[in-house]
């Protein structure tokens, strides 16, 4: 009887893992390319170039899921969408990622039928506004007129540190992210406040003079961001989670964009399991063996990806901080591949 009831389980499991595999991963090969929902626009993380092509952070995650499924980097459909029809888009299948500076909260893991693949970026909502305003500390906030883009968790999280803080002030709450940044550059509001990595991106390309703009030291909130999937497809979930540890185990082991094809011969057992020169995490996965090889020689390692798009290669000079690998003092953290 033990034995037929191993034997039934292993059968049910085979079916609902096939039929998990049959979800989004054949639907992105079917299409041939990753439909991959972004921002309309935030420097350092997803926005166009002058060319038209999509650089940043959260693009380069689209990047090394396509280089992983598809085996083309380039093969990914940038959707961008603001923060009212991220969640909608995923939900509907009009996208198969959502890589869009998005938090996670419990309430998004739990109630919209969506679930986190990881984390990215750690951040913390803060405060933009001009120099000449004096204002140093947050506390010193009170009777400000505050933008903020409405949709987003920073209203939430702006009204509990003010009511916690005594302070009062005034939100002017607009849909559109670029509408707001535009209002508050044009006076319309004391403040700005999102994430401080929005605030950097709004200083450094945004505004005429980011001199002439101060972001405060303190952040009244934690922001960890990172890329959702829609619940119910483990398998979808496993490729998008595993393509982002895959960079940072990357960036741990010394395995870079420039040296992955010399370190297919390394003797370490982490970087060939990595590789794909032994192991079967590939196949774990429903993909060949090549696929972490194809983000690090496509995209590149969780360093290099975080240096030229937010890091000190780029406008925004954000400083590794809390982003930087556990060993040297950060919160990445990357899952063993064994």
């Amino acid at each position: 009887m033990k034995k037929i009831f191993i034997r039934l389980f292993a059968a049910i499991f085979g079916m609902a893992c096939t039929a998990a595999f049959a979800q989004t991963l054949d639907a992105v090969k079917k299409r041939d390319y990753l439909q991959c929902g972004l921002t309309t626009g935030f420097a350092g993380f997803s926005a166009p170039d002058d060319k038209g092509r999509w650089q940043g952070l959260d693009v380069d995650l689209c990047r090394a899921v396509a280089a992983a499924v598809l085996g083309d980097a380039e093969k990914y459909k940038a959707i961008p969408l603001n923060s009212q029809q991220r969640f909608t888009a995923l939900q509907s299948g009009e996208i198969d990622v959502l890589a869009r500076n998005t938090s996670v909260t419990q309430q998004r893991d739990t109630a919209l039928g969506v679930i986190h693949a990881g984390i990215n970026f750690y951040d913390g909502q803060g405060f933009l506004l001009p120099r000449a305003s004096g204002v140093s500390s947050a506390k010193e906030l009170d009777g400000a007129t505050i933008c903020l883009q409405t949709g987003t968790s920073n209203e939430n999280t702006l009204a509990d540190w003010a009511r916690a803080n005594g302070i009062q002030y005034k939100p002017v709450v607009i849909e559109q992210f670029n509408e707001a940044v535009s209002a508050f550059a044009a006076g319309r509001c004391d403040v700005f406040s999102t994430d401080a990595s929005g605030l950097a991106a709004i200083r450094a390309s945004r505004l005429g003079n980011p001199d002439d703009y101060v972001v405060l030291p303190e952040l009244i909130s934690k922001e960890p961001l990172g890329p959702f999937v829609r619940q119910g497809d483990d398998a979808w979930l496993n490729i998008v989670k595993w393509s982002l540890i895959a960079m940072m185990l990357a960036e741990e082991l010394g395995v870079s964009s420039a040296n992955v094809d010399d370190q297919l011969k390394s003797p370490s057992p982490a970087i060939q399991r990595l590789l794909g020169v032994t192991g079967n995490a590939g196949k774990n996965l429903g993909l060949d063996e090549q696929w972490a090889y194809r983000i690090v020689k496509q995209v590149g390692n969780y360093a290099e990806s975080f240096e030229r798009n937010v890091g000190q290669s780029s406008p925004l000079k954000i400083e590794r901080g809390m982003n930087a690998l556990w060993r040297d003092g950060g919160l990445m953290y990357p899952l063993p591949i064994r």
